[in-house]
């Protein structure tokens, strides 16, 4: 599961991990919220210092608005991975993305599942980001990676 497009260094990333071990990709990205989560978003900013990036929180794309630039991201991101060598395949994901991704898990047989995203200090504390209800619910192990930023 991805927020955004991946960065190359988080393809190297988790191109790496298994070594030289044969690795298929299924990715999965939910477009942007809709306003309800624009707040924590902008706590989250601000808690980690980046007032910009706070300010500009109602700039970005949102609900139907970020289905096109969410399907951008997913084809870099496929793109990406497929040019390490890797098989990749993917889709977006709009509704029930736990339901989805428990879906994929068993129709794949998939062996882990990896949480790429951004750090999202409410929903951490309150354990329910991604990686952790993604861990009480598809019965593979759970790894959270934090995504690196194109700086």
């Amino acid at each position: 599961m991805i927020e955004k497009a991946l960065t190359s260094a988080d393809v190297e990333f988790v191109t790496t991990l298994h070594g030289d071990e044969p690795v298929t990709f299924h990715v999965l990205l939910q477009p942007r919220g809709d306003q309800a989560d624009r707040l924590l978003r902008a706590i989250d900013d601000v808690a980690l210092g980046e007032l910009d990036d706070a300010v500009r929180e109602g700039e970005v794309p949102e609900g139907e608005e970020a289905v096109e630039p969410a399907e951008r991201a997913l084809q870099v991101s496929l793109l990406a991975l497929r040019a390490t060598g890797s098989a990749a395949e993917g889709r977006l994901v709009e509704a029930h993305p736990l339901d989805v991704l428990q879906e994929v898990v068993d129709e794949m047989g998939a062996d882990e599942v990896i949480v790429l995203t951004e750090p999202h200090l409410v929903e951490e504390f309150f354990h329910r980001d991604w990686a952790s209800r993604a861990r009480h619910k598809v019965g593979v192990p759970v790894l959270k990676l934090f995504a690196h930023s194109e700086s």
